[in-house]
C-alpha cells in the first residue's frame, strides 16, 4: 500500500475545515502536519481563531436603543420636506447642472449638428443627360411633366411607327 505524499498546498485548502472540526485527520494528513511546521502552524492559528470565536458574544444592546430609536424616527417623519430645490445644496449636482447647461448653450449657438449635413455636390446641379442631372430634371419639373399630354401621344405615335 502506497502512502500519497500530501503537498501545502492540499494541505492549506483543507485547514479550514480540520481546525472547525468539520473534517477528521487522515494518516496522510497527520504525516505532513507533523513533519511540516508551517503548515502546522496555520492550523494551529487557525484553531486559536475558533476557539476565541466560540467564546465571542455579542453585545446587548442598551436598554433605551429602541426608546431612541423610535424617537429619532418620529422627529424624521415631523420634520417638513425641503421641497424641490434641496439638490442646490449638494456642489456635485449643481456643477454637473451648470456643465449641462454650459454644453446646451454652446451647441445651439454653434448649430452643433442637429441638422443633417448636405454634401456640397448634392447641393448643386448635375450636367443635363447624366442619370443624376435627368432625375434632377423630373424632381423639379414633376407637376409639369404628370399633366403633359404631349408624351401620350409621343407614346402612341412610337407604337405606329414601330408596328406599321
Amino acid at each position: 500500500m502506497t502512502s500519497k505524499i500530501m503537498s501545502c498546498n492540499e494541505i492549506r485548502e483543507l485547514v479550514p475545515d480540520l481546525a472547525a472540526g468539520l473534517s477528521s485527520m487522515t494518516p496522510e494528513l497527520n504525516t505532513h502536519i507533523q513533519s511540516c511546521d508551517g503548515c502546522a502552524g496555520k492550523l494551529a492559528e487557525l484553531q486559536q481563531t475558533m476557539a476565541l470565536l466560540d467564546e465571542w458574544q455579542a453585545p446587548e444592546p442598551s436598554p433605551y436603543f429602541d426608546v431612541r430609536m423610535q424617537a429619532r424616527l418620529r422627529e424624521e417623519m415631523a420634520r417638513p420636506s425641503q421641497g424641490w430645490l434641496h439638490w442646490v445644496r449638494r456642489p456635485a449636482l449643481v456643477l454637473a447642472l451648470g456643465v449641462l447647461m454650459v454644453m446646451t448653450i454652446t451647441l445651439v449657438r454653434s448649430d452643433g449638428g442637429w441638422h443633417i449635413r448636405t454634401h456640397p455636390k448634392q447641393m448643386a446641379d448635375y450636367e443635363p443627360g447624366s442619370a443624376v442631372g435627368d432625375l434632377q430634371a423630373l424632381d423639379k419639373n414633376n407637376e409639369l411633366y404628370s399633366d403633359f399630354d404631349v408624351l401620350d401621344d409621343l407614346k402612341v405615335q412610337a407604337d405606329v411607327n414601330a408596328n406599321p
